[in-house]
């Protein structure tokens, strides 16, 4: 009996699984921290299923990126197209793609959903050669953040990338960022990493005209590799739920510090985000579970992160 002809199967999309899906363009990192790895842990563990469109690979280890192979565009643009004929995608979310033609072929695909939401997240770039970021940065720039929806990425980075004038010897804020970003046609930015004199750190969903959000979280002392895909990632699975976006953004960042909180160290590098920290057993004994007789069902804890 062939698949098509499997009474199981639903013949009319409406019947299908209703599991929201979130198509990441990104690519592979080979020790787990940031790329394609965390978008799928971070999209599964918000209650979303991830459509991963590879378009590179990193060598790297847990300290630092030695290296990016990107794929060839049509390569790229063939994986995209062929899931989008088949599965509905709720949201689009962009990580590092490494090169100004797959930028190209991403903003071709978003212009054809152009009624998908966008996250584009920008990474620190200090790594690559000065040549490419500037190509990299250029082309994100005019092809992709006109069909953005929120962009996200740390303070500094935004900075140095949408503010390369700037004089003034204050800071510039988020709303500053913000208004740079939606000048480019970028309705939302989300920033993180704002330093502050207490050790915390800040983050904020702004506009040009208001901050739609702030969240402070303690500083940890630790340096992490992988943050900026995973909260990416996670709001963008919010968002695919039905999430409102400053309650996605409150909740992707609530996420994004229990994986740091419960961050773990697998070489010799930095510690990575652990994003199933609700999946891992309680270290904790608990005195009630002795008295529990044998073969009797228990409740996992709560996780309200966990959908």
């Amino acid at each position: 009996m062939s698949l098509t002809s499997n009474p199981e199967l639903p013949s009319d999309p409406a019947e299908a699984d209703t599991t929201p899906c979130v198509l990441v363009f990104n690519a592979n990192d080979p020790s787990g921290a940031a790329g394609l790895a965390a978008d799928i842990g971070a999209i599964a563990s918000v209650g979303a299923h991830a459509l991963p469109i590879l378009t590179g690979a990193y060598t790297r280890d847990t300290a630092e990126i030695l290296d990016h192979y990107r794929l060839d565009e049509d390569a790229v643009s063939e994986q995209a197209r062929t899931i989008l004929e088949d599965v509905t995608a709720q949201v689009i979310k962009v990580g590092f793609v490494g090169s100004a033609e797959i930028l190209s072929v991403i903003s071709a695909i978003a212009s054809d959903y152009a009624d998908v939401p966008l996250i584009a997240y920008m990474p620190d770039l200090s790594w690559w050669d000065e040549v490419q970021i500037d190509l990299y940065l250029d082309a994100f720039r005019d092809l992709l953040l006109p069909q953005t929806t929120v962009l996200v990425g740390n303070h500094s980075t935004l900075c140095r990338w949408l503010l390369p004038d700037w004089s003034s010897g204050k800071n510039p804020g988020p709303r500053e960022i913000a208004r740079a970003a939606n000048a480019l046609g970028v309705p939302y930015t989300l920033v993180t990493g704002i330093s502050l004199p207490d050790q915390s750190i800040e983050n904020v969903l702004a506009t040009p005209q208001t901050v739609l959000y702030t969240g402070r979280f303690e500083r940890f002392d630790a340096n992490f590799s992988g943050a900026g895909d995973t909260l990416s990632a996670a709001l963008a699975a919010l968002l695919a739920t039905g999430s409102d976006l400053s309650e996605a953004v409150e909740e992707a960042l609530g996420y994004l510090d229990k994986c740091l909180d419960a961050g773990f160290r697998p070489g010799m590098g930095h510690v990575l985000p652990n994003r199933l920290f609700w999946a891992q057993p309680d270290t904790e004994e608990d005195p009630a579970v002795d008295s529990l007789p044998a073969g009797s069902p228990f409740d996992f804890p709560a996780y309200d992160t966990k959908h």
